[in-house]
């Protein structure tokens, strides 16, 4: 009797608990309420005399600010099963993987196991125009003179700050989807690789680049606005490799843009507009053969790419009526890329297995966007260039086929000279599932590997592709695109069969996000943080002529302007290496209003520059200028500059301001 009776409580407990778990999975489905918080915080970085990250050439190094860069975090949390995720857009050319573990650290000493490597998902909008020297693997510091310390801990506590003011904002909210196409903007760089994907595949697309942009908005429950992220494929290349000024780019101008239509502050309840980037390796802003420009024809095409996508997300933002319904959840694994074994219905219906990693001879010519040495399609097939076949028995490997390379960056020691542990992450925001992948995907890698999600999924769900995530390592062309040894090609590191080994990895990882399964944690990459050097000098001392003082004018401005006219006045200054003014500026546009000074821009805003020039051995000249507006109030204003100077005695670092004289716009 008593057996019977607990077996009858056995069977009512878990009929019990199979309707909890129905009704929490059905809550869960319904579920349309949030937790959201959004942050954003300074990653500026160096703004002189540091090595550019983004087209590896040694001579282009920063001078200067267009405007800041941030890092933008939300963060996503679900009452219905307590789970959060925290996407984090950061305005840098990529997110190395050393950032990624820095910023978990900091984290999880501050709230535990809240925030960790599984459920923080960082990414970057690939801009060309910010410094570099923040990557712990050799391959990425070449052209910086080597590892700069001062910049990455600029940006991993930036990073920290932007998630931590997302934390502390965290509130009920609603969160909105919705699409639209972009047509007219980017342009495929590589149209003949892109050609050698199959016709019947590339039939189904109505280009051979993507021109959807995907947007969420966020917006607490009495209707504020938070902010939002959007997806869409376009390489931050607008500024070409003659830029020394440092700049986000079109979606940094973007960003910009929109954040600046709700009045943000950059303050610990601003709010936050993040343009994401997609599969945009073989993507571009610029019309094939044209490889953007600097000073105003740069500027002139950062607005060209960027103001598109600051108006579609305008349209998008006011008509996103799609509430998004469902949970959180996330799944994270590291793999060994260098040798993933491929299944027979991911490639040519034989099992295959990627490479050691290396780049080949046409990686290093770079693109029409920004030229290297060399030229692109140098193969050893029969497509391209085709090298002698003496010469390809000795620059091949049979894993890495066509490609001759340049160097094995996979075998280097102690470390390789390019990560080959790399971590894949899908999260899920209710019906939104984002696939986070450490590399620059083509447009074609992107699709396979979106459709291969998609599969997995209800048909009302949306996939989005975010890009250059968590870490980096070079580009993934499609198999066939790999053929032809464009730059693409030549920078898919881990050889012909890497596109195929994501789209079956990330198939795995969406399978276990649906079925509740757990994914093992995979082989932890290596810490490199020590032991790292920067041959770039630092700041010795500075200096001014005599009978001058920091802040003295050197050329002061002209006593009248028009609207649509260019200020500028020159300050005998100090290197802005001695304070990188994080949070702050190095110059202010003042108007004489009511009785006293009003600051109207710093050198965040997009019609202000800051130039940094050496004069001499330790002088140091400073240019402001000012692209006044069209639509301008008349009145009195000047120009402010803040800097900091270095004493050659002591080694004390003051600072100091310098004014203009006052100038009159009609």
């Amino acid at each position: 009797m008593i057996h019977y009776v607990l077996i009858c409580l056995f069977i009512l407990l878990c009929s019990l608990a199979r309707i909890t778990y129905a009704v929490t999975s059905d809550s869960c489905r319904d579920n349309t309420l949030f937790n959201v918080g959004a942050g954003i915080y300074d990653i500026t970085g160096p703004a002189a005399e540091e090595g550019m990250m983004g087209y590896a050439m040694l001579q282009q190094q920063t001078a200067g600010i267009y405007q800041r860069l941030w890092a933008r975090a939300f963060i996503i949390e679900s009452p219905c099963n307590n789970k959060k995720i925290v996407f984090v857009n950061t305005d840098l050319g990529q997110v190395f993987q050393a950032v990624k573990q820095q910023v978990v650290k900091k984290l999880q000493a501050k709230y535990g196991d809240t925030y960790n490597d599984s459920n923080i998902l960082i990414t970057a909008t690939h801009e060309h125009s910010g410094p570099g020297g923040y990557s712990t693997y050799t391959l990425y510091n070449l052209t910086t003179l080597g590892f700069n310390h001062e910049n990455f801990n600029t940006i991993v506590a930036g990073i920290v700050t932007a998630v931590e003011r997302a934390h502390n904002n965290l509130a009920p909210a609603s969160i909105k989807i919705t699409q639209d196409d972009l047509p007219g903007v980017n342009f495929n760089r590589s149209p003949t690789s892109y050609l050698l994907n199959p016709q019947a595949e590339r039939d189904r697309y109505k280009g051979d680049t993507d021109t959807q942009m995907t947007l969420i908005r966020f917006d607490r429950l009495n209707g504020q606005p938070i902010g939002i992220i959007n997806w869409f494929p376009i390489h931050g290349v607008s500024m070409n490799n003659k830029n020394h000024l440092i700049n986000g780019d079109n979606k940094g101008y973007a960003e910009y843009t929109f954040e600046k239509d709700f009045h943000s502050n950059y303050g610990p309840q601003a709010f936050v507009a993040a343009f994401a980037q997609a599969n945009a390796g073989d993507v571009s802003p610029n019309p094939y053969g044209h490889e953007g420009g600097a000073g105003l024809a740069g500027i002139a095409a950062v607005e060209k790419a960027g103001a598109p996508q600051y108006q579609l997300a305008k349209k998008l933002f006011a008509q996103a009526n799609e509430v998004i319904t469902g949970n959180v959840d996330y799944r994270h694994t590291y793999i060994a890329m260098d040798k993933v074994t491929v299944e027979p219905q991911y490639t040519n219906g034989s099992i295959q297995t990627t490479c050691p990693a290396a780049i080949g001879v046409s990686m290093l010519a770079g693109t029409q966007d920004g030229e290297g040495i060399g030229i692109q399609g140098v193969s050893c097939g029969t497509l391209g260039k085709v090298l002698p076949h003496f010469i390809c028995e000795m620059v091949t490997t049979p894993c890495q086929g066509v490609k001759p390379i340049a160097v094995q960056t996979g075998i280097k020691k102690p470390y390789p000279w390019t990560p080959n542990i790399l971590p894949l992450q899908v999260i899920q925001i209710g019906n939104l599932v984002i696939v986070a992948a450490p590399f620059e995907l083509t447009t074609m890698t992107g699709r396979r590997i979106r459709e291969a999600v998609a599969k997995q999924l209800p048909p009302t769900n949306y996939v989005v592709l975010s890009a250059l995530s968590n870490a980096y390592s070079g580009y993934v062309a499609t198999y066939q695109e790999y053929q032809l040894q464009r730059y693409e090609g030549a920078s898919t590191h881990f050889g012909p069969w890497t596109q195929a080994a994501l789209q079956q990895e990330f198939t795995n990882l969406t399978k276990a996000l649906i079925t509740g399964l757990l994914v093992a944690e995979g082989p932890q990459p290596p810490d490199l943080l020590n032991g790292l050097h920067n041959l770039q000098p630092g700041v010795i001392f500075d200096q001014v002529p005599p009978s001058k003082q920091f802040g003295d004018i050197y050329q002061d401005v002209k006593s009248v302007y028009n609207p649509g006219n260019i200020v500028e006045a020159v300050f005998w200054g100090a290197h802005p290496k001695n304070n990188f003014h994080m949070q702050d500026t190095f110059l202010e546009i003042q108007h004489w209003e009511n009785g006293g000074w009003q600051t109207i821009r710093y050198d965040r805003d997009w019609d202000t520059e800051y130039h940094w020039q050496r004069k001499g051995i330790a002088y140091s000249l400073i240019k402001i200028i000012w692209r006044i507006p069209p639509a301008i109030s008349p009145g009195h204003y000047r120009i402010v500059h803040h800097g900091d100077w270095k004493s050659a005695w002591n080694k004390n670092i003051t600072p100091y301001t310098g004014y203009s004289s006052l100038f009159t716009i009609d």
